[in-house]
C-alpha cells in the first residue's frame, strides 16, 4: 500500500461514515476503504500492509437511508468485488456481507462497519458482574429419576412413564416434554436402561413443568443459565450455575446494530425508511445472542446442552427488535407498545439455533413505551421501594434509566442522552478499550494534566508508563476519560460555566490550541513519533453538555412529580457508575446535587437484575408486580422537560446552587469569549450563552 501523501478531499467527494466510532469525513472517490479509515483515524487492523492478505481489515457496508448522518448509502458506494478478494475467499472464506478495506474502494458516500474482530484495540466491555446475595430458585431445576421399562402388556409412551416416575419419585405431576425433547428423551432412556436425568421447566404461575432436557444416568455437574442486558451499544452477559447462583463467565461484546444507528430514534428511523431493515436489525441481534452464549460456554468448559435458560433485559425499541416486532409505534406519540407483559419464550421461537432445542429465554416485563425491561430489572436489583430515605438511580448509556423513589412512591423516566457518553460523536473519542484515556487529572496551579489508559495502573506522569503502555499506545478517550476531562477542565479554570474553553492568553496555558474561532486542550500529543494528537475541543465539550443536560433534566421531571428540589442520596448504575468519580459527575452537573459520599456506584444493576430473574422465580412475580406500581413520566413530551435542559446545560447549572459540591470543589468562575482569538462572536444554533463552534 502506498505511504503517499493522499490528496485533499473535496465538498463533492464521497461521504464516508465508519461505525461503530461515529467517525465521518470526505475521502477522493476510489480512496480504499482502509486508506479512509487511516486519514479519519478510524481503529481498522491491518498486518499484511494492505495486499488482501490476512483479512484483518474487514469491514461490513450499510446499505439504506441513514437520516441520522443524512445520507443514502447505495449498494454501489463500493467498487466491485474483485480477484484478490475472491482468491481469498475461495482459500479461507469471508462472512456474508464483508470486504477487505484495502481492497473494496469507495465511491459514494457510504455507512461502514467496522467489525469488533477487525478494530486492532477492541472494545473491553466493561458491565461486569457484582456479587448478590440471592435465595436459589431457578425455573431449570435438574431431577434423578428411574423409569419403568416398557411393557406391551400395559402400553404407555416414554413421555408418559417418565411423567409417572417424576410423581412417583418427587411429587411432581404434569410434566410433559417439550416437542423438540421427544426424541432426546427416548435416547436417553434407552442409553441409561431408563435411568435418567431430567432438567424440568417451572414457571412462577400454577402451569405445569415441562420437560426441557434428558439426559441417560445420573447427570454430573449443574445446568446453566445466561442473563443478558442487551444495551443499544453493548450486549452483556453473564454464565450462572442455576445450582450456586455462582457466574462462572461473562463477556460482552457491541450491538451490531450500532451500524444502522447509534441511538434508538435513528433505529427506529432506519426501519421506517428502509423496507425489510427492522428485520435486518432482528438478525443481527439474534446472531449476536447466539454467538455469545456459545463464546461463554466454550470459555467455561461446560457442555452446550447444559445451558437451558436465559433472562433478557433491554429497552422497548432493543426488546421490539430482539422479538422481530416492529418498533416505529415506538417513534412517536402515544408510543404504543406491542407488549408490555413479561414474556417466556423457547429459545428456538427467537431462531437462537446455538442454544439446545428445549432451552427456555424469560423477558422481563417493561414499563412503558420508552422505559423498558432495563430499568425494571435495575428496579430489581436495587429495589428503591424498600427504601427509607429517597434515591436517585440513574442508568446511565446511551439512553438513560431514571428511578426516583422510597417506600411510599417509586417514578421512572428514560432520557435520551445520546452516545458521547461512551465515546462517541467525541473527536478523539473511542470505546473502552486498552489504550484508551479513561481518567484524567488537571493541576490547577499550572493547567498540566495526568491521565491514565485501560490497561495500566500508571499515571501518565509515573516511571514506567512509557514501557508498560508500549504495546498499545495512547490511542484515543473513551466515556469516563472525556467526562473527567471536561470536569477537570471545569475545576482548572479552562472552561467557563457556559462551556466555553478559554485561549492561551485567558487562561495562561500553552496547552490552549486554536481550532478556527474557538480552542482546544491539548490532552496528549505523541504527533512527534507517528502517534494520535488529543485535544478536548469545543464540540467534544458540547456533546458532553447535551448528554448531561438531558440526563439532569430527566432526574428533575421525576422531581418535579414527587414535589421535592432535592433527594437524600444518588445511585450510579451501569459501566458508566462503575467508571467516573462521584464528584465529577457533580462538578458536570450530571446530577442533583448531594455531598459526593452520598453518591454510590451499583455496577451494572440491569445485568444484576438480570441475574436475580434468572436465579428466583419469585423475584420474576415480584417485579411483574412492581412494575405497575411504578408511575411512569415521559420525557419526550412534558413541556418543563426543555426548561430543565436548558438550565442544566451550564457547568454545573444556572440556577441550582451546588452548594454541597462547591464545598469540597473549588469552581472558578471565568468568562471567556471568542473575540480573543480574532473572531467575531456569533450565535448559534448550540447551548444558550455559547459560541457556536463554527463561524
Amino acid at each position: 500500500m502506498t505511504q503517499d501523501k493522499a490528496p485533499a478531499a473535496s465538498a463533492k467527494d464521497p461521504l464516508v461514515v465508519f461505525t461503530p466510532s461515529g467517525k465521518r469525513g470526505r475521502v477522493p472517490t476510489g480512496t480504499p476503504v482502509l486508506d479512509a479509515a487511516r486519514r479519519l483515524g478510524v481503529d481498522l487492523d491491518s498486518v499484511c500492509g494492505g495486499r488482501g492478505i490476512c483479512s484483518k481489515c474487514q469491514v461490513a457496508p450499510a446499505f439504506g437511508q441513514f437520516a441520522k448522518h443524512g445520507i443514502t448509502s447505495d449498494p454501489g458506494a463500493l467498487s466491485a468485488w474483485n480477484a484478490t478478494e475472491q482468491r481469498y475467499v475461495d482459500k479461507r472464506g469471508l462472512p456474508e456481507g464483508r470486504r477487505l478495506g484495502c481492497q473494496a474502494r469507495i465511491l459514494s458516500d457510504v455507512v461502514i462497519d467496522v467489525p469488533p474482530e477487525s478494530q486492532l484495540h477492541r472494545q473491553v466491555i466493561r458491565k461486569s458482574a457484582s456479587a448478590r446475595a440471592v435465595e436459589m430458585d431457578p425455573a431449570i431445576r435438574l431431577h434423578f429419576i428411574e423409569v419403568a421399562p416398557a411393557d406391551m402388556h400395559a402400553p404407555s409412551g416414554d413421555a408418559e412413564r417418565t411423567a409417572e416416575a417424576l410423581e412417583a419419585q418427587w411429587g411432581i405431576s404434569g410434566a410433559r416434554p417439550a416437542l423438540p425433547v421427544l426424541a432426546t428423551l427416548s435416547q436417553a432412556l434407552q442409553d441409561g436402561s431408563g435411568k435418567i436425568t431430567v432438567a424440568l421447566h417451572h414457571t412462577h404461575t400454577d402451569q405445569p413443568p415441562q420437560i426441557v432436557a434428558a439426559w441417560p444416568g445420573l447427570l454430573e455437574g449443574d445446568a446453566y443459565g445466561l442473563a443478558v442486558d442487551l444495551g443499544s451499544t453493548t450486549i452483556a452477559a453473564h454464565l450462572v450455575s442455576l445450582r450456586s447462583g455462582e457466574v462462572v463467565a461473562s463477556a460482552g461484546r457491541m450491538n451490531p446494530q450500532i451500524r444502522f444507528g447509534e441511538d434508538l430514534m435513528s433505529r427506529v428511523s432506519y426501519a421506517m425508511m428502509n423496507p425489510g431493515g427492522a428485520a435486518q436489525m432482528t438478525a443481527a441481534v439474534r446472531e449476536a445472542l447466539a454467538a455469545l452464549a456459545g463464546e461463554l460456554t466454550t470459555e467455561a468448559g461446560i457442555p452446550p446442552d447444559r445451558l437451558l435458560d436465559m433472562t433478557i433485559v433491554g429497552n422497548p425499541v432493543m426488546h421490539h427488535l430482539l422479538l422481530g416486532l416492529d418498533p416505529t409505534p415506538l417513534g412517536q406519540a402515544p408510543f404504543a407498545l406491542a407488549t408490555s407483559s413479561a414474556l417466556d419464550l423457547g429459545a428456538r421461537d427467537l431462531g437462537l439455533a446455538t442454544l439446545p432445542e428445549g432451552a427456555r429465554v424469560y423477558l422481563l416485563p417493561l414499563i412503558a413505551g420508552h422505559v423498558g425491561a432495563d430499568a425494571a430489572a435495575v428496579a430489581l436489583a436495587e429495589d428503591p421501594g424498600a427504601s427509607d430515605d429517597l434515591v436517585l438511580i440513574v442508568d446511565v448509556g446511551t439512553n438513560a434509566e431514571i428511578l426516583l423513589g422510597n417506600r411510599a412512591r417509586v417514578l421512572a423516566c428514560s432520557s435520551p442522552t445520546g452516545p458521547a457518553f461512551e465515546g462517541a460523536q467525541i473527536s478523539a473519542g473511542q470505546r473502552a478499550a486498552p489504550g484508551a484515556i479513561e481518567a484524567v487529572r488537571i493541576d490547577p496551579a499550572t493547567k498540566e494534566p495526568r491521565f491514565r489508559v485501560i490497561g495500566c495502573p500508571l499515571w501518565s506522569n509515573e516511571d514506567g508508563f512509557a514501557e508498560a503502555t508500549a504495546g498499545t499506545g495512547v490511542t484515543g478517550i473513551c466515556g469516563s476519560g472525556i467526562i473527567e476531562a471536561v470536569a477537570e477542565m471545569r475545576m482548572a479554570g479552562l472552561v467557563d460555566a457556559r462551556g466555553l474553553i478559554g485561549s492561551a492568553a485567558q487562561t495562561g496555558s500553552a496547552r490552549m490550541i486554536p481550532e478556527g474561532r474557538t480552542h482546544g486542550y491539548l490532552l496528549h500529543d505523541a504527533s512527534a513519533s507517528g502517534g494520535p494528537r488529543i485535544l478536548v475541543t469545543q464540540a467534544d465539550i458540547r456533546a458532553i453538555q447535551l448528554a448531561k443536560a438531558a440526563l439532569y433534566a430527566g432526574a428533575r421531571l421525576l422531581m418535579d412529580e414527587m414535589g421535592v428540589d432535592a433527594v437524600d442520596r444518588v445511585v450510579l448504575a451501569g459501566a458508566f457508575g462503575a467508571h467516573i468519580s462521584p464528584l465529577h459527575a457533580l462538578v458536570l452537573g450530571m446530577i442533583p446535587d448531594v455531598p459526593p459520599e452520598r453518591v454510590t456506584s451499583a455496577g451494572n444493576a440491569a445485568g444484576t437484575g438480570a441475574r436475580i430473574a434468572l436465579c428466583s422465580l419469585a423475584a420474576r412475580r415480584r417485579i411483574e408486580a412492581q412494575v405497575h406500581q411504578i408511575t411512569k413520566v415521559e420525557t419526550a413530551v412534558e413541556p418543563r422537560f426543555q426548561e430543565h435542559f436548558v438550565a442544566a446545560s451550564a457547568l454545573p447549572h444556572a440556577e441550582a446552587p451546588f452548594a454541597h459540591l462547591r464545598q469540597v470543589a473549588p469552581l472558578p468562575e471565568p468568562q471567556f469569549n471568542a473575540g480573543e482569538s480574532g473572531g467575531r462572536r456569533r450565535r448559534g444554533r448550540g447551548l444558550p450563552g455559547q459560541a457556536s463552534e463554527t463561524i
